[in-house]
């Protein structure tokens, strides 16, 4: 493991799928997680690769050797008239950790936010996760106060629409 070696950083193509999907399953393992994920290699090619992609995803290399994901796409924020780049995943397997990889990656996806004239970056990070709060907060990124996440999940999708009038 030779840190000092230069990273790179390359956008996925549709051969690092199984790639991307085992960066989530270590992802979701760290976060404790592993129950949620359903993704599997063919969601995963439709949703980045398909006729109309979803997201992208970005490789970090060291010495050839891939050590480190992030997923994103692009949203838009009516308020500023402006996109976003939205944040979902990034993940720096832990030996690399501290290697300035996730800052790397970090200034990467800053790049293409500011080259798709983006007004903001977002993510989100579990509560408990100090470790990368504090990381996050050394990037000069600020926790965006009196905002709640809310989700509806997909079994809740299919009665709402029976609701809705046409």
């Amino acid at each position: 493991m030779d840190r000092d070696a230069t990273l790179c950083i390359e956008q996925a193509s549709e051969k690092d799928v199984p790639l991307i999907l085992t960066f989530i399953h270590e992802l979701a393992k760290y976060e404790r997680l592993s129950d949620s994920v359903t993704a599997n290699e063919e969601r995963l090619r439709v949703a980045l690769f398909g006729p109309h992609p979803y997201a992208e995803a970005v490789i970090a290399y060291q010495d050839q050797e891939a050590i480190a994901f992030a997923l994103y796409y692009f949203n838009y924020s009516s308020f500023s008239g402006l996109p976003g780049l939205y944040l979902e995943d990034i993940f720096v397997q832990p030996p690399w950790r501290g290697s300035g990889a996730g800052r790397q990656l970090f200034g990467y996806l800053a790049q293409k936010a500011i080259e798709r004239g983006c007004g903001r970056m977002e993510w989100a990070v579990l509560n408990w996760n100090e470790t990368a709060i504090r990381f996050y907060k050394n990037l000069a990124a600020d926790p965006v106060q009196g905002w709640t996440v809310f989700r509806l999940s997909r079994e809740h999708l299919e009665p709402l629409t029976r609701e809705t009038k046409r």
